[in-house]
């Protein structure tokens, strides 16, 4: 039988080649500089950060983006400084086929925004922290009061409820916490407060508000309120 057989040789040839080929395209790849580079915002009509900040932490001290070879790049450490932004929740940077060096960005989502001796800022949906921005303000309840007092996983509860809920997040407009850690909540359209009490029976309480609110407005008895209370979960208090 033989080893060396024209067949075999052509194949170890082929692959020969091949290997060559794949190698000094690779080589050639990347030593090619980028074409340009771009911010991409997901699903966010109103950024928060620009897009050229976003940019200029990519493309680093470079002044542009034509003049950075591929093989320069560290893709992981300019994701881990994109996302050390405090205005972003999470991206994805990669070089496209065409070179074009993209930031995939999510921002994070404001749900709430603290106003309480001097200090602002916004609650994000994680429960974390947010910077005020010069570029959007977001239309979120106002936070203020004894913010130590209570739990922030508990008070991140109660704000995401409200931020996932069309009635609530349209009504609902500033929350007073108290020195004992229970909630008095303001609405948009009318002058009653709403005692909520402590950040417990989240979901019952606000389902008791909403039907009483429809039925209430049915019968135009909201404007004769001056305290909504949804401490007791069995009914709800009202005070005129």
């Amino acid at each position: 039988m033989k080893i060396f057989s024209w067949d075999n040789i052509r194949l170890m040839l082929m692959f020969a080649v091949m290997v060559f080929l794949f190698s000094f395209s690779s080589i050639r790849n990347e030593h090619r500089k980028l074409t340009q580079s771009k911010v991409v915002f997901v699903q966010d009509k109103n950024p928060f950060i620009r897009a050229e900040v976003v940019n200029k932490l990519l493309i680093e001290n470079k002044t542009q983006p034509q003049s950075i070879q591929k093989v320069d790049l560290d893709l992981n450490r300019l994701e881990k400084s994109v996302d050390a932004n405090p205005m972003i929740e999470k991206s994805e940077v990669f070089v496209s086929i065409d070179g074009v060096l993209k930031a995939v960005v999510k921002q994070k989502t404001p749900i709430a925004r603290l106003c309480n001796e001097g200090e602002s800022f916004y609650i994000d949906y994680q429960g974390g922290t947010m910077p005020l921005s010069d570029e959007f303000t977001a239309r979120v309840p106002i936070i203020s009061g004894e913010i130590n007092n209570i739990k922030q996983s508990e008070l991140s509860q109660v704000l995401r409820k409200i931020y996932n809920d069309d009635f609530l997040k349209k009504n609902i407009i500033g929350i007073q916490i108290s020195s004992l850690g229970s909630l008095k909540m303001t609405t948009r359209n009318y002058n009653f407060d709403i005692e909520f009490g402590r950040p417990i029976n989240i979901e019952r309480k606000f389902s008791n508000y909403k039907a009483f609110y429809q039925k209430a407005e049915n019968d135009s008895l909201l404007s004769r309120y001056k305290k909504i209370n949804l401490t007791f979960t069995q009914q709800v208090v009202c005070t005129k």
